[in-house]
């Protein structure tokens, strides 16, 4: 029987350790050198926005580098930071000379922290924490400073392991419970057989949850000590490339290894892309069709907190570096994997998933017809823009956007839908291809390299391969070069842009540069992903932070939280140039009218007017850092955020009276192949439970093409 429990409030785990306190081999300082001038080379010649290294940038690089061994300020105490304040405005000096004092200073320090740390968990975890008392810890560590003595530092690694043990005593608490009720349940006729569950008493559960937060450190550090010096050493480079943008990184050469390997588009496992987020693996993006998209229970902006493999004890990954956490949530086919995981609303979760191929087939264009007031439309989800350089012959998404639209032309369909929901772009040239289906030819972007005029890319085929309606829908993930199509579109008045208020954000341009292309050298230097290009819409607007502003903005659960490059760490900024000689069409008698029917529409439709309210309490439960250390104070908190929560249970449960198909040429290929079947089935359910398509054919159903203006093919 399938058991899920829920806790609420931040769960901080102390396994919050990024690095190990052990080096597996030795540092090699001449390679380190290198590496300094060579990427402060590098970024000052290619950057499209070099930064000038100088004190302001010294202190940013001393705060960064500090912030990213120590988030949670667990480690280092104030004297240390006063002995490392020497170098605070020469780290720019050293780094022109290739010095790395700083760097040295700070890493042993820390080394010694961390070992002084094993000590005091072990210590504190001995003994029963007080649960009746009344307290409460800020887990805002933003707003902390540094403790003074190593009494004080001592006094939050408590706060911090109590807090820990309280979230696994509460869910030890609560999964007894429910096992106890639902034996009742199911033994109510059977009174011999009633009271089998062995009940275990608060004491002991709280002594169990003190051995769980401590094996879970146990295991960390012995985790973590397989880090070596060189990374290390990318922490602190990338404390340094940070100061450019959010986007330029250096890879070492192991982690460049996996940069190739996730390029190649087949992966095995779980189909989600993850991210570091301070302490936490945060899913960043469900790959279309894979098996956590296929279980529907994993959403981006999950936190992942707990894998274990199928009835195996779980492994707390809180606090593990990325690399290490992906090895224990990947696997091979047909295995199950258990997370245990942290929604955006704060509730926890158990969920299970079998692992699978992720096969680029899943990336590709897929399209489905719909009946809206007996009149067939098409909708395509384009999950990326896709290319293979290296393969002329291989698919990609402009040659398989056409004939996706090709094939819905031939079901007579009256509006297209383009879905772009969390598209996180891919190839520029497709997006321009692809843009060029829906206008007869002209402009599609600028791009601009520093210093430089702006190249504008347009597209020069004549050719319209879809003249109707067209509806463009997009989130706060459709990034980068889904934000270039739905711009272009945006600007030619082609198409209304419809989804969250405005898209990612995205308008920089990246090239990833193996470094011993430039310095030749004995050992691998690893390579450097830089910034090197801007996009800027046809308008002259760029893309940057500001994304694309939906003609139509609908509430979803992200609408108060930032989401996006805004959300980035030292992000480039906004600006305009020049536009483009382009010349907008005229092809709709209602354009504005559409769009006004629409907003007064989702401004009165009660289950938006839900999910408005339900945004609203996620960025106050998301805003609430106050963590009570009471036990019954903890539980009651939870209790009331869940009993809140019920009050959204319709926005998962609403349904459209929509009915979506599979267009025809894909019905014998459904007969031979099972699980198409059911990745389509899977897909078409979701569309009718998607109250954001719905509204989206509904605007596109009420677009009307002018006659006289119409522009044939």
């Amino acid at each position: 029987m399938k058991r899920k429990y829920k806790i609420i409030l931040p769960i901080i785990i102390l396994a919050g350790l990024l690095f190990s306190f052990q080096i597996t081999n030795k540092p090699d300082p001449e390679k380190d050198k290198i590496l300094i001038g060579l990427i402060r080379y590098a970024l000052k010649q290619g950057h499209y926005e070099p930064q000038q290294i100088n004190d302001e940038f010294s202190e940013n690089v001393f705060n960064d580098f500090i912030d990213a061994l120590d988030p949670y300020k667990r480690f280092f105490i104030q004297s240390d930071i006063d002995d490392f304040s020497i170098y605070k405005n020469s780290i720019d000096d050293q780094i022109k000379n290739e010095d790395l004092s700083f760097y040295n200073m700070v890493f042993e320090r820390f080394n010694a922290r961390v070992l002084e740390s094993k000590t005091y968990y072990g210590e504190i975890l001995q003994n029963p924490f007080d649960y009746e008392k009344d307290e409460t810890f800020n887990v805002d560590y933003d707003k902390k400073h540094f403790v003074k003595t190593h009494a004080e530092l001592i006094k939050t690694w408590q706060f911090q392991l109590k807090i820990s043990t309280l979230s696994r005593l509460h869910e030890k608490m609560e999964l007894q419970a429910s096992f106890k009720e639902e034996e009742n349940e199911e033994n109510s006729l059977e009174n011999d057989e009633q009271d089998t569950l062995v009940e275990k008493t608060f004491a002991e559960l709280e002594k169990e949850s003190r051995e769980s937060t401590k094996k879970s450190l146990d295991d960390l550090y012995d985790l973590m000590s397989e880090l070596d010096d060189t990374d290390w050493f990318s922490v602190f480079i990338n404390t340094l490339t940070m100061q450019f943008d959010p986007h330029t990184n250096y890879f070492a050469p192991k982690d460049k290894k996996r940069f190739d390997i996730s390029m190649a588009g087949k992966l095995e496992g779980i189909g989600a892309r993850l991210q570091k987020k301070g302490d936490y693996t945060k899913v960043a993006e469900l790959i279309s069709g894979g098996p956590a998209w296929r279980a529907g229970e994993l959403e981006v902006g999950d936190l992942i907190l707990k894998v274990a493999q199928g009835d195996e004890p779980p492994v707390d990954i809180v606090g593990m570096r990325l690399d290490d956490a992906i090895e224990f949530i990947k696997g091979k086919k047909g295995t199950e994997v258990k997370l245990t995981i942290k929604k955006i609303d704060g509730t926890t979760d158990i969920i299970s998933i079998i692992r699978d191929i992720v096969e680029l087939e899943e990336t590709f264009a897929k399209s489905s017809t719909v009946e809206v007031d007996n009149r067939t439309f098409g909708i395509i989800n384009l999950p990326k823009f896709y290319i293979d350089f290296n393969e002329k012959n291989f698919r990609n998404s402009a040659t398989d956007m056409e004939q996706e639209i090709a094939r819905l032309k031939e079901e007579n369909i009256e509006g297209l839908l383009i879905d772009l929901r969390n598209n996180g772009g891919g190839s520029l040239k497709t997006a321009i291809e692809i843009a060029g289906l829906f206008i007869k030819n002209g402009p599609v972007v600028q791009v601009k390299y520093r210093g430089e005029k702006p190249n504008v890319r347009s597209d020069k085929d004549s050719k319209i391969q879809w003249d109707g309606p067209l509806v463009v829908l997009v989130n706060e993930l459709s990034a980068s070069a889904s934000e270039i199509f739905a711009a272009a579109m945006q600007d030619y008045n082609r198409a209304i842009i419809i989804g969250s208020k405005q898209s990612f954000g995205k308008g920089t341009v990246q090239n990833v540069l193996p470094l011993n292309n430039y310095f030749k050298y004995s050992k691998d230097l690893g390579a450097l992903k830089m910034t090197i290009q801007k996009f800027y819409r046809i308008n002259g607007g760029s893309t940057q932070l500001k994304g694309v502003v939906s003609d139509i903005a609908m509430p979803d659960r992200y609408t108060y939280l930032e989401i996006g490059e805004r959300d980035e760490k030292n992000p480039m900024v906004w600006d305009k140039i020049e536009p483009a000689k382009y010349t907008p069409v005229d092809i709709y008698d209602n354009f504005h009218k559409t769009i006004n029917k629409s907003k007064k529409r989702i401004a009165a439709n009660p289950q938006f007017i839900l999910i408005d309210k339900n945004a609203k309490w996620l960025k106050e439960g998301r805003d609430n850092y106050d963590v009570n250390l009471n036990y019954e104070a903890y539980k009651n908190e939870i209790d009331k955020r869940i009993e809140e929560s019920k009050a959204y249970d319709a926005i998962s449960d609403y349904e459209s009276n929509l009915v979506f198909n599979s267009p025809k040429y894909e019905y014998p290929l459904m007969e031979k192949d099972s699980v198409l079947a059911q990745k389509r089935e899977v897909w078409h359910k979701n569309l009718s439970k998607d109250i954001y398509v719905e509204e989206a054919l509904t605007v596109l159903s009420e677009l009307k093409i002018s006659k006289t203006l119409l522009v044939k093919n």
